[in-house]
């Protein structure tokens, strides 16, 4: 173990310089992307079998494939991308990564959990092995520090420049240069780094047998009375009868939704377009959640009720009609957002809808494959991989604010006002589409209009400012800085009041 820690213990000490270089006190941008560079180099330096192995050019290439959202924008997405893919990384190179998606997810979270607790096992693992030695030295140094101590006192009493030298030393002025928030910086990433570079996995005890005196006690289960009430309640009767109630309950829905969402039908008095779409976007979803744990439960791998040919049409015809739901509720959030605007919440709401209709598809394709649950987990789990790997490069702070600005009723004269306070809280990807607001010249001298021009140079200003440093900039920061260098200069922006909110 002591052989194995100094050099861990060194590269995590440089890895922490480097981390204060980068992050502390600066913005963050590309340097966040070299940092995870360096980590793999560490990783790479201390397992030197591995960085031999055949497979590592295959794995450092798909290890920066997964590293590239941070080159185009810094967001927790991109950095939990990047998290997890170091992760991999570190229990392959370290030999701890076995095959099989469901069991790698678990290594995953099995490092993750174990990650922050990994420096503190180790130390004090090396504190105990090592404990003799560190003894012994302590003991060597007793003598000289102490007595040397005594010396130096009595040399101030007897020597009125030792003296004065001594008088010059204020511990309590040492300490106050002492930077509590750069320290506890410099621990944080000592303790994240050294996860990955000796990781470990965190495993849940095994579950424990049952005592013998409950075995022995007849009274403490019921076996036979267990297994009726599960053939009643879960039995091929049971799940026939539901997938009969439920395929009717659900064609109801399907038939009002086609009726009034995509035949376009009268609703009824006091009832908007809006409020109906609003109303069933999200229950809908839940209720299509609802129906796919229904059908896992109903249709298990090797169970009577999966090889019913009656019941499989049944829950085919069930899962399309959970699709026709989950089309219909992103067809209400489509409506509602025609007439509300774009958010963030609404955005993940679109993309969560998608993911649970790929879910349903991939239920159908589980069944009439006969695959395990073990497989649709690894098809769901390389969808969602899929889309949030996507999703990082998405600026979707610029497409709410195109969008909005597109179909606000200062540009189309019709539909809801902007909601100018959400658009300057975008940030500075909302700047093109604040700019083509301002274009119109119509729209000039309206409170919204002066709003704005006093605030977006000021705004510009500021992001200006965070781009000179060269750890902050990424690719799209880039792209933002280009349209703002292409932009002609613009007229001082009117004086406003001055308590009026800032950008």
């Amino acid at each position: 173990m002591t052989n194995t820690f100094r050099p861990v213990f060194f590269g995590a000490l440089l890895l922490v310089v480097l981390a204060d270089f980068l992050f502390f006190g600066r913005m963050i941008g590309v340097s966040l992307l070299i940092f995870c560079a360096a980590v793999t180099a560490a990783m790479l330096i201390l397992h030197p079998a591995a960085a031999r192995s055949r497979t590592i050019v295959f794995q450092l290439c798909l290890l920066a494939t997964t590293l590239l959202p941070l080159a185009e924008n810094v967001s927790p997405l991109s950095f939990a991308i990047a998290v997890v893919a170091l992760s991999a990384f570190a229990l392959s190179v370290a030999g701890l990564l076995r095959p099989g998606i469901p069991r790698i997810a678990r290594q995953i979270a099995a490092f993750l959990v174990a990650a922050p607790f990994g420096f503190l096992l180790d130390f004090f693992r090396w504190r105990r092995e090592g404990v003799r030695a560190s003894a012994a030295r302590l003991a060597a140094w007793l003598l000289p520090l102490g007595l040397g101590a005594v010396f130096v006192a009595l040399f101030g009493i007897a020597n009125p420049v030792v003296e004065d030298w001594l008088s010059r030393v204020d511990v309590f002025a040492l300490l106050e240069h002492v930077d509590v928030a750069r320290l506890g910086f410099w621990l944080f990433v000592l303790v994240a780094v050294w996860a990955f570079l000796r990781p470990r996995l965190a495993y849940l005890p095994a579950p424990q047998p049952p005592s013998p005196w409950l075995a022995a006690t007849p009274q403490a289960i019921a076996p036979d009375a267990t297994r009726t009430i599960g053939q009643l309640v879960f039995g091929k009767a049971a799940i026939l009868r539901a997938l009969v109630v439920f395929n009717l309950l659900f064609a109801v829905q399907s038939l009002l939704d086609l009726a009034y969402l995509w035949g376009g039908a009268t609703l009824p008095d006091d009832l908007t377009y809006a409020e109906y779409a609003h109303r069933g976007a999200y229950p809908l979803i839940v209720t299509a959640l609802l129906a796919a744990a229904f059908v896992l439960a109903a249709m298990r791998p090797a169970g009577t009720t999966s090889r019913d040919p009656v019941i499989r049409r049944l829950v085919y015809l069930f899962i399309a009609q959970n699709v026709l739901l989950v089309i219909s509720s992103i067809l209400r959030l489509d409506l509602y957002v025609g007439i509300y605007a774009l958010t963030y919440w609404r955005v993940a709401a679109f993309v969560w809808m998608g993911l649970v209709a790929t879910g349903l598809v991939l239920i159908l394709v589980r069944i009439a494959l006969e695959k395990s649950n073990g497989w649709l987990f690894g098809a769901n789990l390389l969808t969602l991989s899929a889309t949030l790997y996507a999703c990082s490069f998405v600026n979707f702070a610029a497409l709410i604010a195109n969008y909005n600005v597109d179909h606000s009723y200062e540009m189309t004269g019709q539909g809801v006002a902007l909601d100018h306070f959400y658009l300057r809280s975008l940030g500075p990807a909302a700047f093109p589409a604040i700019d083509r607001l301002l274009d119109r010249r119509d729209l000039a001298g309206t409170d919204a209009w002066i709003m704005l021009s006093a605030t977006r140079q000021s705004a510009e200003d500021r992001y200006r400012e965070t781009q000179r440093d060269w750890r902050a900039r990424t690719l799209r920061g880039w792209r933002l800085t280009a349209y703002l260098d292409s932009r002609p200069p613009q007229p001082p922006a009117p004086v406003t009041h001055p308590t009026m909110p800032g950008y």
